[in-house]
């Protein structure tokens, strides 16, 4: 069975972003969780491809300490199969402009709950492959709140496939999925 539609049986629709129609494309409208009215917009995105609300989920702060950063989780995974071409971005958005240190924690929490979703995959859903040949890109999204200005991208080396070397863009305005994918 194709991880995509692993992962749809996997999670709840309450936790998934819909994507929608924009001239024969998928677009995806992204909501800052803590401030509703601090918004991007995804233009391109593939239609096999699920995006995950990850801070919908309870921070599991019950069961661990969180003097790491271990209980934090970035703000959305988008995962995507487009021809052959497997890829996982995590995003930070920030209605203005976050800590480094605290964006970081944030992307590996949502690293961390996608290696924990790939196991329940391999585990209950029998498949020992389950979203093991992924790429992955790790983008932080700041100043979603204030008017549009024109974007900003910072990009420190090479691909965003670690946290520390993650895209970060500012003011976003017409973001599309293949950049943010780094395809």
């Amino acid at each position: 069975m194709p991880d995509i539609d692993i992962l749809n049986q996997m999670i709840h629709d309450s936790a998934k972003v819909q994507l929608s129609n924009h001239y024969n494309k998928m677009k995806a409208e992204l909501t800052e969780p803590a401030h509703p009215r601090s918004s991007t917009v995804i233009y391109g995105v593939p239609e096999n491809t699920i995006i995950i609300k990850v801070d919908a989920f309870s921070s599991p702060d019950t069961i661990f300490v969180g003097s790491k950063g271990e209980c934090k989780r970035a703000d959305y995974v988008i995962v995507s199969n487009r021809s052959g071409k497997q890829i996982i971005i995590y995003i930070e958005m920030k209605a203005t402009k976050g800590h480094l240190n605290e964006i970081i924690q944030q992307l590996n929490g949502a690293q961390c709950f996608i290696a924990y979703c790939r196991e329940i995959g391999k585990v209950f859903w029998n498949e020992p492959d389950f979203m093991k040949t992924y790429q992955h890109r790790f983008v932080s999204i700041g100043h979603t709140s204030i008017p549009k200005r024109k974007t900003r991208i910072h990009r420190d080396s090479g691909k965003h496939d670690q946290p520390e070397k993650m895209l970060k863009i500012d003011w976003p305005h017409h973001l599309q999925f293949n950049h943010l994918a780094g395809v």
